[in-house]
């Protein structure tokens, strides 16, 4: 039996974590002197409340060797393999400490880590892929080997609403925080080969550059694996998200549109009224 196990950055709802049967490990985000585990013991509008107040980005650090340990230890204690998936190794040590844990465990010949190159439910769609293939009897390496697959395939992208907290996290600079805020521009970030960069911007309001984004994409959109795409948010008014879900709907190309809310990391870097439509486009 293989367990599927992913940090806590792939963004999956508790339903989909339910479904599929996902182990989930938290990183840490600190507010100050002040340590909490994402999903666990702080929100993301706590996060927004303390980012404002304080006027900086909380920092955010991989999941713990303890933590990853005791995770992995009862599933291997059944005779479990596991396939464990980690937020982009370019933007987290979390890949190692995983690594470091199976060690730690002599496990090492039962643990597959798969470095997911991604952020957020671009990680979810992989870990959903593979829970899957899990569920079908298929082995430790035969999942691992389909994820280094799927890695390039995965598409995912957001448009953020303020570059104020890329700006305090040092993502961008005050110059381009305050054009963006003054001339209304939403950045497109896309997520390619681990790493984050701007790819265009939108003008206007942030519900119209919601809609324009996800139509931008219908192309590969429409080349996209069936069966599911998310729309993930860090908190966006419900009229822009439903404009998006209703777009997707109108394709009548997606067997499941999936909405989920971003975790604490993702949100703590990118702020309110950030969205992105994440899939798989086949080859």
């Amino acid at each position: 039996m293989v367990k599927i196990i992913s940090d806590s950055t792939c963004d999956l709802s508790q339903e989909l974590v339910e479904r599929y049967d996902i182990e989930i490990l938290p990183l840490h985000i600190l507010l100050g002197e002040k340590e909490y585990r994402d999903g666990i013991d702080i929100t993301p509008d706590d996060i927004y409340k303390w980012s404002d107040d304080n006027k900086t980005t909380p920092k955010t650090s991989a999941v713990s060797l303890e933590d990853a340990m005791k995770a992995m230890k009862p599933y291997l204690d059944e005779g479990c393999e596991l396939v464990c998936f980690c937020i982009s190794e370019e933007m987290s040590t979390t890949g190692n400490v995983l690594r470091l844990a199976a060690e730690e465990l002599e496990a090492e010949n039962r643990v597959s880590v798969v470095n997911s190159a991604n952020l957020s439910t671009g990680i979810g769609l992989l870990v959903i892929e593979a829970a899957i293939m899990a569920r079908e009897g298929k082995s430790r390496l035969e999942i691992a080997e389909r994820m280094e697959e799927l890695k390039p395939q995965v598409r995912a992208s957001f448009v953020v609403d303020t570059l104020t907290y890329l700006y305090r996290g040092g993502r961008c600079s005050g110059l381009a925080a305050m054009a963006g805020s003054v001339l209304k521009l939403h950045p497109k970030i896309v997520v390619k080969d681990g790493i984050m960069g701007a790819e265009k911007k939108y003008r206007g309001k942030l519900a119209g550059a919601i809609l324009s984004y996800a139509k931008d994409m219908e192309p590969q959109l429409l080349r996209a694996k069936k069966e599911r795409v998310f729309i993930t948010h860090s908190g966006c008014d419900a009229a822009a998200i439903d404009a998006v879900r209703e777009y997707l709907q109108s394709l009548e190309h997606f067997d499941e549109i999936l909405i989920t809310r971003a975790g604490g990391v993702v949100s703590s870097h990118c702020g309110w009224g950030t969205l992105g439509v994440l899939f798989i486009e086949q080859p």
